[in-house]
């Protein structure tokens, strides 16, 4: 019998940052197949950090073209738990947490979830600044894009590199 090749994997390594909260907010993405490596950014001019962390994921596996296996790599507990502990709870209560409250970033949420479905998703959190080399560079992408936003003269919107 044939042995079985292992699936590849796509890891994607996400971060996002906020200039006051809310306020102007930037995300990184890396995407890494193997050798190739893609970077992604952007920014929105009045945004919180949270909405920053989900969107870096979304633009990260809105750029996969095809199903995958894929690794995401945060520094976000909100994330992390939010896809591995509450999503299906707030789903079951038609989007109201715990408390009994709308759950915050519901777009955001859902937008994450329905392109989670087309993928096979490993969560994995990482402590924040402290050297992990892929979760710095999605900070610096993340802090870069924010400048981008404020020196840019258009108003509203998003603005999206990569």
């Amino acid at each position: 019998m044939p042995e079985k090749k292992k699936e590849p994997i796509v890891e994607l390594f996400a971060d996002g940052a906020c200039s006051g909260n809310p306020g102007p907010g930037g995300y990184g993405t890396i995407l890494r197949y193997g050798e190739t490596t893609r970077e992604i950014s952007g920014c929105e001019r009045k945004t919180t950090n949270n909405r920053m962390e989900l969107r870096g994921i979304i633009e990260g596996l809105r750029a996969l073209k095809r199903p995958c296996r894929v690794r995401v790599v945060t520094d976000s507990n909100y994330v992390v738990k939010g896809m591995t502990q509450w999503i299906r709870g707030w789903v079951a209560r038609e989007w109201v947490n715990s408390e009994k409250k709308p759950v915050l970033n519901r777009d955001l949420w859902e937008e994450l979830l329905a392109l989670s479905e087309k993928h096979r998703i490993e969560w994995q959190w990482v402590r924040g600044h402290k050297g992990h080399k892929e979760n710095e560079r999605c900070d610096e992408l993340a802090r870069a894009a924010i400048k981008a936003c404020k020196a840019a003269k258009t108003k509203g919107g998003t603005d999206r590199h990569g």
